[in-house]
């Protein structure tokens, strides 16, 4: 099923631009680790120009061609691309599949999602035109004051390997949708859907420079795309520790960032919960799903001692179920990791973990029947101590950590124990604890008897060290969006406060 590899070249201004270095980067397909195509790699000259590009087209007829224009007219290019995407949906789900070793399963529903996300932020962007000089009570009768909602400006947007296009969907929908124009620094490590997505803006007609996109590696392009002073924003998703670098840039200027990083998450099970297989579906789910390397992935298990014993077993049982083959296989569940260096620091922290005392009780090798590819089996560890690595740190692959606990106080306090807070899941009949536990949970999104639904009309995004800012929802275009107060005197009176010359 895999089809070849297009060409392309940087897309800025509406173009395909050859970069100013000439250099290209290797697609490796984490099937095979085979060589299937290459991208254009862009460095600060490229920048230069994309931003340029930007500027222009928000500037462009006084910003009467996009900046300035309404929310419905911008709604209409945000409508034709989420058609067009669905029209080449087949197209895009191969590409993904390859580039990324996602299942085909998942990348059908990633590419549904990138088509509703558009349609989704067309409606936001046509709801913003009725919130325009949204008036201002004031205490005083002679003035009277409203709100102004307008683009912030050139938006830089850098998304990740994981979720290649929908992620940076995230972000392009918003920031269009406000008004912005943008430059995307997708991943170097699966770039391809993005780069595509480009012809898909010309298909539609785009402005030119509206959006831009520039593959490349990170200290080459994203670097010098944060710290450009013609960015007046950026929203970052990413690592930790690329975060705070991307935070440090941006702070020379005072630019605001978004930045939704990694994570750490802990699923809670109760001893109440109805259907034990229940949760053990949904428990794997919240953390093999996307080939265990999602951000939000609920990858410490906190199950109460009185069912401990009983519920891992039924995670082993269901675990060695899934599916482990060549993504394109149909009824594939788990694919490669994206890249030989995430396999090897996977098998790493597999490795330390046995070093310091954990027991592996099921996985943590490569797939007997696989001999090529970046394959690691579902991976379960049990005998954790909370000082443990791999309890601490985030493994960003299919590993998943089990430790006990007695009391509703003791669950919370170790899921609370961790630098990062983006998201948690909680599992029980009792939906009052439920509520509770909710509430104390340091956490940007909680998930109520299941693990990872998400859906592009509520907020997202993390608090500590998981980031801040939110994405999607109507919190998502706010984002791009600068709030200007309009306050006017409409009285005739003088206002008195000099004596008259």
């Amino acid at each position: 099923m895999s089809i070849p590899i297009p060409s392309r070249q940087l897309f800025i201004d509406g173009e395909w631009r050859e970069p100013i270095k000439r250099n290209r980067i290797p697609i490796i397909n984490p099937s095979t680790e085979e060589t299937i195509g290459h991208i254009p790699a862009a460095t600060a000259e490229d920048v230069e120009a994309a931003v340029s590009a930007a500027r222009n087209a928000l500037k462009r007829n006084k910003g009467r061609d996009w900046a300035a224009t309404s929310g419905a007219h911008r709604a209409r290019y945000l409508r034709a691309i989420a058609a067009k995407v669905s029209e080449k949906k087949d197209y895009f789900v191969k590409l993904e599949t390859m580039d990324s070793g996602k299942p085909l399963d998942e990348a059908v529903l990633d590419i549904d999602d990138v088509s509703t996300c558009f349609e989704y932020f067309a409606d936001q962007a046509e709801a913003l035109d009725n919130k325009q000089k949204y008036p201002v009570k004031l205490p005083m009768e002679r003035f009277k004051s409203h709100v102004l909602r307008q683009p912030i400006g050139v938006v830089g947007l850098i998304s990740p390997w994981n979720y290649p296009l929908l992620m940076a969907t995230w972000k392009i929908a918003p920031a269009l949708a406000a008004g912005c124009t943008a430059v995307l620094k997708p991943s170097e490590l699966a770039s391809v859907t993005c780069l595509e997505f480009g012809e898909v803006c010309n298909e539609v007609g785009l402005p030119p420079g509206v959006l831009n996109i520039l593959t490349g590696l990170g200290p080459d392009a994203g670097a010098p795309l944060v710290s450009h002073p013609d960015v007046d924003k950026v929203a970052f998703t990413g690592s930790s520790a690329t975060g705070s670098k991307v935070m440090a840039s941006a702070a020379q200027l005072v630019k605001p960032v978004t930045l939704e990083l990694g994570g750490k998450s802990p699923i809670i099970v109760f001893e109440d919960v109805d259907n034990l297989d229940v949760a053990a579906e949904w428990t794997i789910f919240g953390v093999f799903w996307t080939n265990g390397q999602i951000c939000s992935a609920t990858s410490r298990l906190l199950v109460h001692e009185s069912i401990a014993a009983e519920f891992v077993d039924k995670l082993v049982k269901w675990t060695k179920k899934i599916k482990i083959s060549d993504p394109f296989e149909e009824g594939c569940r788990l694919g490669p990791v994206i890249s030989k260096g995430q396999y090897d620091k996977i098998m790493k922290y597999i490795s330390t973990a046995k070093s310091e005392g954990a027991t592996i009780l099921c996985g943590g090798s490569r797939p007997e029947h696989l001999k090529k590819g970046y394959f690691i089996e579902p991976t379960i560890v049990t005998d954790i101590s909370t000082s443990m690595q791999i309890w601490k740190e985030e493994v960003f692959g299919p590993v998943l950590c089990v430790k006990t606990f007695s009391t509703e106080e003791e669950a919370l306090e170790l899921a609370n124990d961790t630098e990062y807070g983006l998201a948690a899941a909680v599992f029980s009949k009792d939906l009052e604890r439920c509520e509770r536990v909710t509430k104390a949970l340091e956490v940007g999104a909680v998930w109520v008897n299941c693990s990872q639904p998400c859906f592009c009309h509520a907020p997202w995004g993390g608090v500590k060290r998981s980031g801040f800012g939110r994405e999607l929802g109507e919190w998502g275009i706010e984002n791009y969006l600068n709030i200007k107060q309009v306050t006017s005197d409409i009285s005739d009176e003088p206002w008195g406060w000099y004596k008259s010359p």
